[in-house]
This record gives structure tokens, C-alpha cells and sequence, in this order.
């Protein structure tokens, strides 16, 4: 191995070039080819993302098993590791949700001839309570009943969302303890972490789909985001929301444009871009619990890909923001300063969610996603 502490150059650049040139020998050296477009250095940033988040404990998503139905799997935030959780065949399994101490999921089980709606997902087929590991499995309620469920802090109640409002759901008794006017919001019900706000899409702020936060005590709504606005979740700070955003007047995709990853203070005066790609739809954001990392779905059909196989998810750090993907076109004319990655290629997958608890399972029961694969770049 060469030794460049001893090699003098003339500038920081040089040194880079050089040092670049050496690693590029070091990969070739293992049978490992990239491509030429790729360079060495971006290479080595996402090989060190992957390495920075691969024992952070666990993601859960949704996607197709081998056996053509939809399943839920566990990976390491790297995407290694994949385990079939469900294996249910005869079933399909989608938008896990894990409790805020990682002990246990929810998540809806419809029939496996039935396609998953990306608009409709939360009211689908039956709610099921499960340990993090998918052992345990208990049906919670019949079929549409407890729609847009989603954990309180303390994993004792849930929320619903439904045309007759908000009802919070005590898990033990399955009563109702109380109900609130649902003020506009119609879908992706989730409750934030210090239990004080919910926080979903709404109708009722002078225009459709605007994302939106809700008082869980009072009622008291306010519009954090307007126009095409979907999928929000909240950082684990609670003070802030990711969503995804398609922005008004771009020409791409046949004038309609691409969505885009993107978040705000909960009180909609300062927004920003996390994520967009040139090709691809980015929805699905989920923050991890230390708020240094997200994790989102990227589809190539407006509502999911869930009538195919679906797309790879990826990863990417907060501090790297705003990351702009895939070639270069209007995304890239929009935000000139945005960075290029680095972004982890995920499995195939859907609607996922990042817990740090260790979840013990058992080694032998691994069974990869469909089209799920090994990092690599963008």
C-alpha cells in the first residue's frame, strides 16, 4: 500500500486526486468495477453512510414476498439483513407503524387479491397488534374499522381518523374515551411524540391536500403546509413535521410535475427541502428517533407502485439536506445548491418506519423482500 503521508504536492487538490486514484486501484484490486460516471469519492460517502447506521437498530416496510402478496419485513438501516416477519400468502400486510419504544406494530392485513390504495391504506382490511418481531399477531378490530390507527406515546391508546372524526382508542378495553371533530383532515392520521398534537392531511385550510396539526386536547387545527401535501410525520423532537410536497409550476412528468421530501417547523413558518429526485415520486418520509436520518419511499406512479412490485427506498443524513437525485434536469435548476448525496439504496419497499431497539430474531428465518439488493449509489 502506498504510503502518501511521504508523497509531497502542491495542493489540497492534488492530494484528493491522488489519494482518490489509490482507493480506485484498492477497489479494482477486489474484482469490484463502477461505473465511470460514479466517482471513487461518492462511492466512499456511501459506503461510510452504510456503515455509520447499520447497527442502529431496525427498519419495517412493507413489500412483495416471494410468494406475490404483499409482506412485512425487518433490515438493518443499511438494508441488510431482510426478514419476512408475516408470511401470510393468503394475505397482504401494509403501513407498519412502530409503538415509540419499539416494542410492538400495527399495521393493516387486507386480502391478498385486494390492491393496496395509496390513498385508501389506513382504512384497509383489518388493524393488527403485533410484538416488533411480527410474533403475537392479534387482529384488533373487524374490517375498516379503527381507520388511519396510530400509536399514542405511551402505546396504551390509539388514534383513528374517520368521517365521523377523531376518536382516541384505549388498546386495553378497546372503548372509546372520547371523540373530537376531525375539522377537514381525511387521511394519515399520526399522533406526535409528546402526545400534545396529531397531525395529518387535510381539506379544510381554503384548498386540498394541505398538511395540517391538530391540537389532541382542544381541536385547535392550523395548516403547516398547503397544495399538494401528503404523508406528514413528525420529527421526534415534536416541534417539527416531514412531508411530501409537489411543488407548483414545474413542467417535468408531462407539466404535473415530481413530489418531493420536504420539512417544517409544526407551526408552517419555515419550510424546506430535504430530498428530490428527477423521475421519481419521494413520499413516505420517516425520521429517525435521534432526528439525524430519514428514511422515504420513492415511486414512480403518483399514488405507489404498490399495483407492482414498488421501488427501492432510501436513506440519506439531515445534515446533508437538501439532496437533490437521479439526472440532472428542472429538480436540479430548481435547487443549484443542493448536494448530490450521499443516499443509501434501500430495498424494494413501501411506507417504512425506523425503530433503534435491538429486535431479536431468529437468523435462520431470513427471507429477502422481492428485488431487495446490497447498497449502492443513486
Amino acid at each position: 500500500m502506498f504510503d502518501t503521508t511521504m508523497i509531497s504536492l502542491k495542493s489540497k487538490r492534488r492530494a484528493t486526486a491522488f489519494a482518490s486514484f489509490i482507493l480506485f486501484i484498492a477497489v479494482l484490486s477486489e474484482g469490484k468495477i463502477y461505473a465511470a460516471a460514479v466517482s471513487v469519492g461518492e462511492d466512499i460517502s456511501v459506503r461510510l453512510l452504510s456503515e455509520e447506521v447499520h447497527n442502529k437498530g431496525w427498519i419495517v416496510f412493507c413489500a412483495r414476498s416471494d410468494k406475490g402478496d404483499w409482506d412485512l419485513f425487518l433490515c438493518r438501516p443499511d438494508g441488510n439483513a431482510s426478514h419476512n416477519i408475516t408470511r401470510t400468502p393468503e394475505s397482504s400486510e401494509a403501513a407498519p407503524q412502530f409503538s415509540r419504544d419499539g416494542r410492538r406494530l400495527l399495521f393493516r392485513r387486507l386480502p391478498r387479491e385486494e390492491q393496496i390504495d395509496g390513498n385508501r391504506y389506513g382504512t384497509q382490511g383489518a388493524l393488527v397488534m403485533a410484538n416488533s418481531d411480527g410474533t403475537g399477531a392479534e387482529v384488533f378490530g373487524e374490517n375498516g374499522e379503527y381507520p388511519w390507527a396510530s400509536w399514542s406515546p405511551d402505546g396504551k391508546q390509539i388514534a383513528c381518523l374517520s368521517i365521523k372524526g377523531v376518536s382516541f382508542v384505549d388498546i386495553a378495553s378497546r372503548q372509546v374515551i372520547r371523540r373530537q371533530d376531525r375539522k377537514g383532515f381525511f387521511q394519515q392520521l399520526t399522533w406526535s411524540p409528546d402526545s400534545q398534537w396529531l397531525c395529518g392531511v387535510a381539506n379544510s385550510f381554503g384548498t386540498g391536500w394541505s398538511v395540517a396539526r391538530m391540537n389532541a386536547l382542544t381541536g385547535q387545527t392550523h395548516a403547516v403546509s398547503l397544495v399538494n401535501c401528503c404523508t406528514p410525520d413528525w420529527f421526534d423532537d415534536g416541534r417539527h413535521l416531514i412531508f411530501s410536497n409537489r411543488p407548483l409550476g414545474q413542467k417535468a412528468n408531462d407539466g404535473y410535475g415530481w413530489t418531493q421530501l420536504w420539512m417544517a417547523d409544526a407551526e408552517g413558518t419555515r419550510r424546506e427541502l430535504i430530498y428530490a429526485e428527477e423521475g421519481r415520486h419521494a413520499y413516505g418520509g420517516h425520521v429517525s428517533p435521534d432526528d439525524k436520518y430519514v428514511i422515504f419511499t420513492g415511486n414512480m406512479q403518483e399514488n405507489g407502485d404498490t399495483g407492482n412490485v414498488g421501488t427501492p427506498m432510501g436513506l440519506m443524513r439531515l445534515a446533508d439536506m437538501p439532496i437533490v437525485g437521479g439526472s440532472d434536469g428542472e429538480a436540479r435548476s430548481m435547487y443549484p445548491d443542493a448536494k448530490s448525496g450521499p443516499v443509501l439504496k434501500l430495498p424494494v419497499g413501501w411506507e417504512p418506519c425506523w425503530t433503534f431497539v435491538e429486535i431479536e430474531i431468529d437468523a435462520g428465518a431470513a427471507r429477502p423482500a422481492k428485488g431487495s439488493d446490497r447498497n449502492e449509489r443513486r
